[in-house]
């Protein structure tokens, strides 16, 4: 406990699934958090259980005015984010498929959220980050950016793969600053973003078997390394990736 004792950072995508988790766990450690999502129940609920340990910064991550309001707001409580940590995330399963069947409106929207959405945060962030000691970026990338598993998820495997060199372009520009930028990996994880394809038992059970460990992941096997990442601990890597998929990408 109190990894994170001092520390204040802000998550997005942090009213549920993994950026909710890992917003819990940094609570925990004794961080005090951001939350940046969509407004709403689900931002509220969190904030009003974190209570002291959290800020709520409602904000969409694919309009550049929302996102530079959400962070002039946490500069206005906290002078330097000492972890930012991108969840903001989407996955439109029902209309991504191969190139050539997807249309440029699934592109674009699937863009809009996890690079745009990505590249947003960072450029907005990066200020309250070259103010701390040791700035952390962190990024939720997917194994559809790096591997065969992408297939069929054109949209979704260019818009994670395009996220994750972003990180390993910060981590190698603002160096000089103090800042570090990495990578999660995530294997397939339950969460509301794929529990529509969960509901197929055909398609539940190849995902099962895509995971050499035995079985499919949760928000909280990821908050570990978020943890390991958001503090001194990690304070020599930098521009890396962390995969805690199950094993997926070593097949």
């Amino acid at each position: 406990m109190n990894r994170l004792s001092g520390k204040v950072g802000v998550i997005t995508g942090a009213a549920g699934g993994i950026g909710a988790a890992a917003a819990r766990t940094f609570a925990a450690e004794g961080a005090v958090v951001g939350l940046l999502d969509r407004p709403g129940h689900a931002l509220d609920a969190l904030a009003a259980e974190l209570g002291p340990a959290a800020v709520a910064l409602p904000a969409d991550v694919t309009g550049e005015a929302s996102v530079a309001a959400a962070f002039a707001a946490w500069a206005g409580a906290h002078e330097r984010a000492d972890f930012v940590y991108v969840c903001a995330g989407q996955q439109l399963h029902d209309v991504d498929g191969r190139a050539g069947d997807v249309s440029l409106d699934t592109w674009e929207r699937t863009i809009a959220v996890n690079l745009t959405g990505a590249f947003l945060t960072v450029k907005h962030a990066l200020p309250a980050l070259c103010a701390a000691p040791s700035g952390s970026l962190i990024l939720c990338g997917s194994p559809t950016g790096l591997s065969m598993s992408g297939g069929g998820n054109t949209a979704y495997g260019a818009s994670k793969a395009g996220m994750m060199a972003l990180a390993r372009i910060v981590a190698a520009d603002y160096a000089a600053e103090g800042v570090r930028a990495n990578i999660i990996v995530p294997g397939t994880t339950r969460t509301p973003l794929i529990e529509p394809l969960l509901a197929d038992p055909q398609v539940h059970a190849a995902l099962l078997a895509g995971a050499p460990i035995g079985r499919l992941g949760t928000p909280a096997d990821l908050t570990g390394i978020a943890v390991f990442l958001a503090g001194d601990e990690s304070r020599y890597a930098t521009g890396a990736t962390f995969a805690v998929d199950g094993g997926l990408t070593v097949r």
